[in-house]
Protein backbone atom coordinates (compact mmCIF):
# COMPACT_ATOMS: atom_id res chain seq x y z
CA UNK A 1 0.00 0.00 0.00
CA UNK A 2 1.35 3.44 -0.93
CA UNK A 3 1.82 5.96 1.82
CA UNK A 4 1.90 9.13 -0.26
CA UNK A 5 0.40 10.31 -3.51
CA UNK A 6 3.13 10.22 -6.18
CA UNK A 7 4.63 13.44 -7.51
CA UNK A 8 3.09 13.18 -10.96
CA UNK A 9 4.68 16.40 -12.23
CA UNK A 10 7.79 14.37 -13.12
CA UNK A 11 5.79 12.30 -15.65
CA UNK A 12 5.98 13.21 -19.36
CA UNK A 13 3.35 11.50 -21.50
CA UNK A 14 2.02 11.60 -25.06
CA UNK A 15 -1.64 10.85 -25.75
CA UNK A 16 -2.73 10.00 -29.29
CA UNK A 17 -6.27 9.20 -30.31
CA UNK A 18 -9.80 10.24 -31.12
CA UNK A 19 -10.73 13.54 -29.50
CA UNK A 20 -14.28 14.81 -29.28
CA UNK A 21 -16.41 17.54 -27.78
CA UNK A 22 -18.92 16.36 -25.18
CA UNK A 23 -21.68 18.98 -25.13
CA UNK A 24 -24.35 18.97 -22.40
CA UNK A 25 -27.70 20.78 -22.63
CA UNK A 26 -29.37 20.55 -19.23
CA UNK A 27 -32.67 21.69 -17.84
CA UNK A 28 -36.08 20.63 -16.56
CA UNK A 29 -38.52 18.31 -18.26
CA UNK A 30 -41.92 19.15 -16.78
CA UNK A 31 -44.24 18.32 -19.67
CA UNK A 32 -44.72 16.15 -22.74
CA UNK A 33 -44.57 17.67 -26.21
CA UNK A 34 -47.94 18.07 -27.96
CA UNK A 35 -46.19 17.19 -31.22
CA UNK A 36 -44.91 13.74 -30.18
CA UNK A 37 -44.80 11.57 -27.03
CA UNK A 38 -41.44 12.97 -25.90
CA UNK A 39 -40.46 15.19 -22.96
CA UNK A 40 -39.87 18.89 -23.52
CA UNK A 41 -36.62 20.06 -21.93
CA UNK A 42 -36.42 23.70 -20.91
CA UNK A 43 -32.64 24.17 -21.32
CA UNK A 44 -31.07 26.46 -18.73
CA UNK A 45 -27.42 25.37 -18.88
CA UNK A 46 -25.00 24.57 -21.71
CA UNK A 47 -21.62 23.05 -20.92
CA UNK A 48 -18.78 21.81 -23.13
CA UNK A 49 -16.28 19.17 -22.00
CA UNK A 50 -13.56 17.29 -23.85
CA UNK A 51 -14.05 13.56 -24.36
CA UNK A 52 -12.17 10.59 -25.79
CA UNK A 53 -8.40 11.01 -25.95
CA UNK A 54 -8.91 14.58 -24.77
CA UNK A 55 -10.35 13.32 -21.49
CA UNK A 56 -7.32 11.05 -21.01
CA UNK A 57 -5.04 14.06 -21.48
CA UNK A 58 -7.15 16.17 -19.12
CA UNK A 59 -6.95 13.53 -16.40
CA UNK A 60 -3.16 13.47 -16.72
CA UNK A 61 -2.93 17.26 -16.59
CA UNK A 62 -5.33 17.58 -13.63
CA UNK A 63 -3.12 15.22 -11.62
CA UNK A 64 -0.06 17.32 -12.42
CA UNK A 65 1.50 15.32 -15.27
CA UNK A 66 3.07 16.89 -18.35
CA UNK A 67 1.03 15.80 -21.36
CA UNK A 68 1.04 16.39 -25.11
CA UNK A 69 -2.08 15.47 -27.07
CA UNK A 70 -1.95 14.49 -30.74
CA UNK A 71 -5.34 14.28 -32.42
CA UNK A 72 -7.45 15.34 -35.40
CA UNK A 73 -9.98 18.18 -35.27
CA UNK A 74 -11.98 19.96 -37.91
CA UNK A 75 -11.59 23.57 -38.96
CA UNK A 76 -14.73 24.57 -37.08
CA UNK A 77 -16.03 26.12 -33.83
CA UNK A 78 -16.18 22.71 -32.12
CA UNK A 79 -12.49 22.16 -32.87
CA UNK A 80 -11.68 25.59 -31.46
CA UNK A 81 -13.62 24.77 -28.28
CA UNK A 82 -11.76 21.48 -27.85
CA UNK A 83 -8.39 23.20 -28.13
CA UNK A 84 -9.28 26.06 -25.78
CA UNK A 85 -10.58 23.73 -23.07
CA UNK A 86 -7.47 21.57 -23.22
CA UNK A 87 -4.93 24.39 -23.30
CA UNK A 88 -6.68 26.10 -20.38
CA UNK A 89 -5.99 22.93 -18.36
CA UNK A 90 -2.31 22.85 -19.31
CA UNK A 91 -2.46 20.24 -22.09
CA UNK A 92 -0.04 20.84 -24.98
CA UNK A 93 -2.10 20.39 -28.16
CA UNK A 94 -0.37 19.44 -31.42
CA UNK A 95 -3.37 18.81 -33.66
CA UNK A 96 -3.84 17.93 -37.28
CA UNK A 97 -6.57 20.30 -38.51
CA UNK A 98 -8.55 18.57 -41.26
CA UNK A 99 -10.26 20.82 -43.79
CA UNK A 100 -12.55 18.12 -45.16
CA UNK A 101 -14.00 16.76 -41.95
CA UNK A 102 -15.80 18.14 -38.94
CA UNK A 103 -14.76 17.80 -35.31
CA UNK A 104 -16.54 14.99 -33.50
CA UNK A 105 -19.27 16.32 -31.20
CA UNK A 106 -21.60 14.37 -28.94
CA UNK A 107 -24.60 16.32 -27.70
CA UNK A 108 -26.27 14.99 -24.56
CA UNK A 109 -29.64 16.40 -23.52
CA UNK A 110 -30.14 16.09 -19.77
CA UNK A 111 -33.11 16.59 -17.44
CA UNK A 112 -33.04 16.16 -13.66
CA UNK A 113 -29.49 14.73 -13.97
CA UNK A 114 -30.69 12.01 -16.36
CA UNK A 115 -29.60 11.67 -19.98
CA UNK A 116 -32.63 11.66 -22.27
CA UNK A 117 -30.90 11.39 -25.63
CA UNK A 118 -27.49 11.66 -27.25
CA UNK A 119 -26.98 13.14 -30.69
CA UNK A 120 -23.66 12.47 -32.47
CA UNK A 121 -22.10 14.71 -35.10
CA UNK A 122 -19.23 12.90 -36.78
CA UNK A 123 -17.73 11.77 -40.07
CA UNK A 124 -16.32 8.23 -39.89
CA UNK A 125 -13.66 7.49 -40.74
CA UNK A 126 -11.95 10.83 -40.22
CA UNK A 127 -10.38 12.28 -43.34
CA UNK A 128 -6.93 13.68 -42.56
CA UNK A 129 -3.24 13.60 -43.52
CA UNK A 130 -2.01 10.41 -41.84
CA UNK A 131 1.62 11.05 -42.75
CA UNK A 132 1.48 14.45 -41.05
CA UNK A 133 0.21 12.85 -37.83
CA UNK A 134 3.01 10.28 -37.89
CA UNK A 135 5.66 12.96 -38.50
CA UNK A 136 4.22 15.00 -35.63
CA UNK A 137 4.38 11.96 -33.34
CA UNK A 138 8.05 11.38 -34.17
CA UNK A 139 8.97 14.88 -33.02
CA UNK A 140 7.68 14.17 -29.50
CA UNK A 141 8.98 10.66 -28.84
CA UNK A 142 12.40 11.55 -27.42
CA UNK A 143 11.04 13.95 -24.78
CA UNK A 144 8.52 11.55 -23.19
CA UNK A 145 8.62 8.24 -21.30
CA UNK A 146 5.13 6.83 -21.90
CA UNK A 147 2.47 7.04 -24.57
CA UNK A 148 -1.26 6.34 -24.49
CA UNK A 149 -3.24 5.35 -27.56
CA UNK A 150 -6.90 6.12 -26.88
CA UNK A 151 -8.86 4.30 -29.57
CA UNK A 152 -12.53 5.15 -29.95
CA UNK A 153 -12.74 3.70 -33.44
CA UNK A 154 -13.19 7.04 -35.18
CA UNK A 155 -10.16 6.72 -37.46
CA UNK A 156 -7.35 8.71 -35.82
CA UNK A 157 -5.54 5.46 -35.01
CA UNK A 158 -6.05 3.72 -38.34
CA UNK A 159 -2.24 3.36 -38.54
CA UNK A 160 -1.73 2.58 -34.84
CA UNK A 161 0.57 -0.41 -35.47
CA UNK A 162 3.08 1.95 -37.08
CA UNK A 163 2.80 4.39 -34.18
CA UNK A 164 3.34 1.65 -31.59
CA UNK A 165 6.42 0.38 -33.41
CA UNK A 166 7.93 3.89 -33.47
CA UNK A 167 7.17 4.43 -29.77
CA UNK A 168 8.69 1.08 -28.78
CA UNK A 169 11.84 1.78 -30.78
CA UNK A 170 12.13 5.09 -28.91
CA UNK A 171 11.93 3.22 -25.58
CA UNK A 172 8.50 4.43 -24.46
CA UNK A 173 6.02 2.39 -22.44
CA UNK A 174 2.97 1.89 -24.64
CA UNK A 175 -0.54 1.81 -23.15
CA UNK A 176 -3.60 1.18 -25.31
CA UNK A 177 -7.30 1.59 -24.60
CA UNK A 178 -8.43 -0.72 -27.43
CA UNK A 179 -11.42 -0.79 -29.74
CA UNK A 180 -12.82 -3.33 -32.18
CA UNK A 181 -12.16 -7.02 -32.74
CA UNK A 182 -8.68 -6.93 -34.27
CA UNK A 183 -6.02 -6.73 -31.58
CA UNK A 184 -3.21 -7.52 -34.03
CA UNK A 185 -3.18 -3.75 -34.52
CA UNK A 186 -1.78 -3.44 -30.98
CA UNK A 187 1.07 -5.90 -31.43
CA UNK A 188 3.94 -5.39 -28.91
CA UNK A 189 2.06 -2.93 -26.70
CA UNK A 190 3.07 -2.77 -23.04
CA UNK A 191 -0.43 -2.66 -21.55
CA UNK A 192 -3.95 -3.02 -22.93
CA UNK A 193 -6.92 -1.81 -20.84
CA UNK A 194 -10.14 -3.33 -22.24
CA UNK A 195 -13.31 -3.87 -20.27
CA UNK A 196 -14.97 -7.29 -20.09
CA UNK A 197 -17.37 -6.65 -22.97
CA UNK A 198 -14.54 -5.47 -25.22
CA UNK A 199 -12.34 -8.45 -24.36
CA UNK A 200 -15.11 -11.02 -24.85
CA UNK A 201 -15.84 -9.48 -28.26
CA UNK A 202 -12.31 -10.57 -29.20
CA UNK A 203 -11.79 -13.86 -27.32
CA UNK A 204 -15.39 -15.08 -27.07
CA UNK A 205 -17.80 -15.38 -24.15
CA UNK A 206 -16.34 -16.69 -20.89
CA UNK A 207 -18.32 -18.65 -18.32
CA UNK A 208 -16.30 -17.41 -15.34
CA UNK A 209 -13.32 -15.33 -14.24
CA UNK A 210 -10.91 -18.25 -14.64
CA UNK A 211 -11.78 -18.65 -18.31
CA UNK A 212 -11.56 -14.90 -18.80
CA UNK A 213 -8.03 -14.90 -17.37
CA UNK A 214 -7.03 -17.94 -19.43
CA UNK A 215 -8.24 -16.40 -22.68
CA UNK A 216 -6.72 -13.05 -21.77
CA UNK A 217 -3.35 -14.68 -21.19
CA UNK A 218 -3.60 -16.48 -24.52
CA UNK A 219 -4.29 -13.15 -26.23
CA UNK A 220 -1.17 -11.65 -24.65
CA UNK A 221 0.96 -14.48 -25.99
CA UNK A 222 -0.48 -14.26 -29.51
CA UNK A 223 0.07 -10.52 -29.80
CA UNK A 224 3.28 -10.19 -27.76
CA UNK A 225 1.63 -7.83 -25.28
CA UNK A 226 3.18 -7.60 -21.83
CA UNK A 227 0.11 -7.03 -19.63
CA UNK A 228 -3.66 -6.80 -19.76
CA UNK A 229 -5.53 -4.62 -17.26
CA UNK A 230 -9.10 -5.83 -17.43
CA UNK A 231 -11.75 -3.51 -15.98
CA UNK A 232 -14.67 -5.58 -14.73
CA UNK A 233 -17.24 -3.08 -13.50
CA UNK A 234 -18.69 -4.10 -10.13
CA UNK A 235 -16.11 -6.91 -9.93
CA UNK A 236 -13.23 -4.41 -9.93
CA UNK A 237 -10.21 -4.98 -12.14
CA UNK A 238 -7.72 -7.74 -12.88
CA UNK A 239 -4.12 -7.46 -14.05
CA UNK A 240 -3.24 -10.40 -16.28
CA UNK A 241 0.38 -11.22 -17.10
CA UNK A 242 2.14 -14.24 -18.57
CA UNK A 243 2.69 -15.99 -15.23
CA UNK A 244 0.71 -13.94 -12.73
CA UNK A 245 -2.65 -12.33 -12.06
CA UNK A 246 -3.71 -9.77 -9.51
CA UNK A 247 -7.25 -8.55 -8.79
CA UNK A 248 -8.68 -5.62 -6.85
CA UNK A 249 -12.31 -5.10 -5.82
CA UNK A 250 -14.26 -2.12 -7.15
CA UNK A 251 -13.86 1.04 -5.05
CA UNK A 252 -16.95 2.99 -6.13
CA UNK A 253 -19.50 3.63 -3.36
CA UNK A 254 -22.06 5.23 -5.68
CA UNK A 255 -22.15 4.89 -9.46
CA UNK A 256 -23.82 7.78 -11.27
CA UNK A 257 -22.16 7.68 -14.68
CA UNK A 258 -19.46 5.41 -16.15
CA UNK A 259 -18.78 7.84 -19.02
CA UNK A 260 -15.03 8.33 -19.34
CA UNK A 261 -14.08 6.00 -16.46
CA UNK A 262 -11.76 4.06 -18.76
CA UNK A 263 -10.05 7.33 -19.68
CA UNK A 264 -9.29 8.00 -16.03
CA UNK A 265 -8.00 4.47 -15.43
CA UNK A 266 -5.53 4.53 -18.33
CA UNK A 267 -4.45 8.09 -17.47
CA UNK A 268 -3.48 7.11 -13.92
CA UNK A 269 -1.80 3.93 -15.16
CA UNK A 270 0.27 5.98 -17.62
CA UNK A 271 1.26 8.52 -14.95
CA UNK A 272 2.35 5.81 -12.54
CA UNK A 273 4.27 3.80 -15.13
CA UNK A 274 5.99 6.94 -16.43
CA UNK A 275 7.36 7.39 -12.90
CA UNK A 276 8.69 3.83 -12.85
CA UNK A 277 6.15 2.54 -10.33
CA UNK A 278 5.26 -1.14 -10.20
CA UNK A 279 2.22 -2.37 -12.12
CA UNK A 280 0.60 -3.34 -8.83
CA UNK A 281 0.92 0.16 -7.38
CA UNK A 282 -0.21 1.67 -10.68
CA UNK A 283 -3.25 -0.60 -10.70
CA UNK A 284 -4.05 0.30 -7.10
CA UNK A 285 -4.11 4.02 -7.90
CA UNK A 286 -6.04 3.51 -11.16
CA UNK A 287 -8.66 1.47 -9.34
CA UNK A 288 -9.13 4.22 -6.76
CA UNK A 289 -9.35 6.90 -9.46
CA UNK A 290 -11.90 4.89 -11.44
CA UNK A 291 -14.02 4.53 -8.31
CA UNK A 292 -14.00 8.29 -7.84
CA UNK A 293 -14.90 9.27 -11.38
CA UNK A 294 -17.93 6.98 -11.74
CA UNK A 295 -19.45 8.87 -8.81
CA UNK A 296 -19.56 12.00 -10.97
CA UNK A 297 -21.97 12.95 -13.72
CA UNK A 298 -20.64 13.04 -17.28
CA UNK A 299 -17.08 13.13 -18.56
CA UNK A 300 -14.97 13.99 -15.52
CA UNK A 301 -11.47 14.03 -14.07
CA UNK A 302 -9.88 13.25 -10.70
CA UNK A 303 -7.82 15.65 -8.59
CA UNK A 304 -4.80 14.93 -6.41
CA UNK A 305 -6.87 15.83 -3.35
CA UNK A 306 -9.57 13.32 -4.28
CA UNK A 307 -7.02 10.60 -4.97
CA UNK A 308 -5.23 11.22 -1.67
CA UNK A 309 -8.51 11.11 0.23
CA UNK A 310 -9.44 7.85 -1.48
CA UNK A 311 -6.09 6.38 -0.46
CA UNK A 312 -6.43 7.26 3.20
CA UNK A 313 -10.10 7.93 3.89
CA UNK A 314 -10.64 9.94 7.02
CA UNK A 315 -7.33 8.97 8.61
CA UNK A 316 -5.29 12.01 9.59
CA UNK A 317 -1.94 10.66 8.43
CA UNK A 318 -0.36 8.82 5.55
CA UNK A 319 0.72 5.25 6.02
CA UNK A 320 2.02 2.11 4.31
CA UNK A 321 5.11 1.15 2.33
CA UNK A 322 7.48 4.08 1.77
CA UNK A 323 10.91 4.83 0.39
CA UNK A 324 13.61 6.27 2.63
CA UNK A 325 13.16 9.75 1.18
CA UNK A 326 9.38 9.60 1.63
CA UNK A 327 9.82 8.42 5.21
CA UNK A 328 12.23 11.22 6.02
CA UNK A 329 9.68 13.77 4.78
CA UNK A 330 6.89 12.15 6.80
CA UNK A 331 9.03 12.18 9.94
CA UNK A 332 9.66 15.91 9.63
CA UNK A 333 5.89 16.52 9.78
CA UNK A 334 5.31 14.00 12.55
CA UNK A 335 8.07 15.37 14.77
CA UNK A 336 6.84 18.92 14.14
CA UNK A 337 3.48 17.79 15.54
CA UNK A 338 5.18 16.52 18.69
CA UNK A 339 4.70 12.83 17.87
CA UNK A 340 7.02 10.21 19.35
CA UNK A 341 8.52 7.99 16.66
CA UNK A 342 9.20 4.31 17.41
CA UNK A 343 11.28 2.22 15.04
CA UNK A 344 12.22 -1.45 14.85
CA UNK A 345 13.53 -3.86 12.26
CA UNK A 346 13.63 -7.48 11.19
CA UNK A 347 13.23 -10.01 8.38
CA UNK A 348 9.58 -10.86 9.16
CA UNK A 349 9.70 -13.75 6.69
CA UNK A 350 6.68 -15.64 8.02
CA UNK A 351 4.63 -13.29 10.16
CA UNK A 352 3.38 -15.03 13.33
CA UNK A 353 1.60 -14.15 16.57
CA UNK A 354 4.90 -13.41 18.30
CA UNK A 355 5.72 -10.77 15.70
CA UNK A 356 2.29 -9.15 16.09
CA UNK A 357 2.53 -9.03 19.89
CA UNK A 358 6.03 -7.56 19.67
CA UNK A 359 4.94 -4.87 17.18
CA UNK A 360 1.88 -3.96 19.24
CA UNK A 361 4.11 -3.53 22.30
CA UNK A 362 6.50 -1.38 20.27
CA UNK A 363 3.67 0.87 19.01
CA UNK A 364 2.43 1.36 22.58
CA UNK A 365 5.71 3.18 23.35
CA UNK A 366 4.94 6.11 21.05
CA UNK A 367 2.65 7.61 18.41
CA UNK A 368 4.05 6.21 15.15
CA UNK A 369 5.67 2.85 14.47
CA UNK A 370 8.16 2.33 11.63
CA UNK A 371 9.18 -1.20 10.67
CA UNK A 372 12.45 -1.53 8.70
CA UNK A 373 12.61 -4.77 6.70
CA UNK A 374 15.68 -6.60 5.42
CA UNK A 375 15.83 -6.87 1.62
CA UNK A 376 15.90 -10.39 0.15
CA UNK A 377 19.68 -10.49 -0.38
CA UNK A 378 20.42 -9.57 3.24
CA UNK A 379 17.93 -12.17 4.52
CA UNK A 380 19.73 -14.79 2.47
CA UNK A 381 23.07 -13.76 3.95
CA UNK A 382 21.68 -13.86 7.48
CA UNK A 383 19.39 -16.91 7.31
CA UNK A 384 20.80 -19.10 4.55
CA UNK A 385 20.15 -19.94 0.91
CA UNK A 386 16.62 -21.26 1.53
CA UNK A 387 15.42 -17.89 2.83
CA UNK A 388 13.48 -15.73 2.51
CA UNK A 389 10.36 -17.77 1.87
CA UNK A 390 8.40 -14.63 1.05
CA UNK A 391 9.84 -11.91 -1.17
CA UNK A 392 10.35 -8.36 0.08
CA UNK A 393 7.16 -6.80 -1.45
CA UNK A 394 5.03 -9.56 0.10
CA UNK A 395 6.63 -9.20 3.55
CA UNK A 396 6.22 -5.42 3.46
CA UNK A 397 2.59 -5.61 2.31
CA UNK A 398 1.62 -7.91 5.19
CA UNK A 399 3.33 -5.66 7.74
CA UNK A 400 1.69 -2.53 6.28
CA UNK A 401 -1.73 -4.13 6.78
CA UNK A 402 -1.27 -4.35 10.56
CA UNK A 403 -3.18 -1.68 12.48
CA UNK A 404 -0.21 -1.00 14.77
CA UNK A 405 2.21 -0.28 11.89
CA UNK A 406 2.34 3.16 10.33
CA UNK A 407 5.22 2.93 7.87
CA UNK A 408 7.28 0.12 6.38
CA UNK A 409 10.67 0.76 4.76
CA UNK A 410 13.28 -1.59 3.28
CA UNK A 411 17.05 -1.60 3.76
CA UNK A 412 19.74 -3.51 1.85
CA UNK A 413 22.44 -3.91 4.49
CA UNK A 414 22.65 -6.73 7.03
CA UNK A 415 22.04 -4.23 9.86
CA UNK A 416 19.85 -1.10 9.81
CA UNK A 417 22.52 1.08 11.43
CA UNK A 418 22.74 3.54 8.52
CA UNK A 419 18.94 3.79 8.32
CA UNK A 420 18.54 4.42 12.07
CA UNK A 421 21.25 7.08 11.97
CA UNK A 422 19.45 8.79 9.11
CA UNK A 423 15.90 8.62 10.55
CA UNK A 424 16.80 9.16 14.24
CA UNK A 425 13.60 7.87 15.86
CA UNK A 426 12.76 8.84 19.42
CA UNK A 427 12.74 5.20 20.45
CA UNK A 428 14.63 2.32 18.84
CA UNK A 429 13.08 -1.03 19.79
CA UNK A 430 14.83 -4.40 19.59
CA UNK A 431 13.66 -7.81 20.66
CA UNK A 432 15.82 -10.43 22.37
CA UNK A 433 18.65 -10.54 24.86
CA UNK A 434 20.57 -7.47 23.65
CA UNK A 435 21.81 -4.61 25.77
CA UNK A 436 21.13 -1.10 24.41
CA UNK A 437 24.83 -0.68 23.61
CA UNK A 438 24.79 -3.79 21.37
CA UNK A 439 21.93 -2.60 19.12
CA UNK A 440 23.08 -1.46 15.67
CA UNK A 441 22.37 2.23 15.29
CA UNK A 442 21.60 2.64 18.99
CA UNK A 443 24.50 5.01 19.58
CA UNK A 444 23.21 7.43 16.90
CA UNK A 445 19.73 7.43 18.40
CA UNK A 446 20.99 7.96 21.95
CA UNK A 447 23.34 10.80 20.90
CA UNK A 448 20.37 12.52 19.25
CA UNK A 449 18.44 12.40 22.53
CA UNK A 450 16.51 9.20 21.88
CA UNK A 451 16.50 5.89 23.69
CA UNK A 452 16.82 2.17 23.00
CA UNK A 453 14.28 -0.27 24.43
CA UNK A 454 14.66 -4.06 24.56
CA UNK A 455 11.46 -6.14 24.42
CA UNK A 456 11.13 -9.84 25.12
CA UNK A 457 10.04 -12.18 22.34
CA UNK A 458 7.02 -14.45 22.90
CA UNK A 459 8.21 -17.92 23.91
CA UNK A 460 7.73 -20.70 21.35
CA UNK A 461 7.06 -18.31 18.46
CA UNK A 462 9.60 -18.19 15.63
CA UNK A 463 9.76 -18.46 11.86
CA UNK A 464 12.14 -21.42 12.12
CA UNK A 465 9.69 -23.26 14.38
CA UNK A 466 6.87 -22.64 11.88
CA UNK A 467 8.99 -24.01 9.03
CA UNK A 468 9.95 -27.10 11.04
CA UNK A 469 6.34 -27.80 11.97
CA UNK A 470 5.33 -27.49 8.32
CA UNK A 471 8.06 -29.96 7.29
CA UNK A 472 6.91 -32.47 9.93
CA UNK A 473 3.37 -32.44 8.52
CA UNK A 474 4.41 -33.04 4.91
Amino acid sequence: MLATTPEFSAAHIIVVGDVMLDRYWSGKAARISPEAPVPVVQVNNIEDRVGGAGNVALNIAKLGGKVTLLAVIGDDPEGDSIKKLLEAAGVVCDFVVAKNTGSICKLRIMAQHQQLIRVDFETIPLLFDQELLFTTLQTHLTSNTAIVFSDYGKGTLVDVARYINAAKQAGLKVLVDPKGHDYTRYLNASILTPNVVELEAVVGCCKDAAELIEKGRSLLQRHHIESLLLTRGEAGMTLIQAYDTHSLPAQAKDVFDVTGAGDTVIAVMALSIALGMSLYDAMYLANLAGGIVVGKLGTSTVSIHELTRAMHGDRDFLYGVVSEDELLSLLVSSKANGERIVMTNGCFDLLHAGHVTYLEQAKALGDRLIVAVNADASVKRLKGESRPINKLPERMAVLAALACVDWVVAFEEETPERLYCRMLPNILVKGGDYTPEQVAGGDCVIKAGGEVRILSFVDGQSTTAMINRAKERV
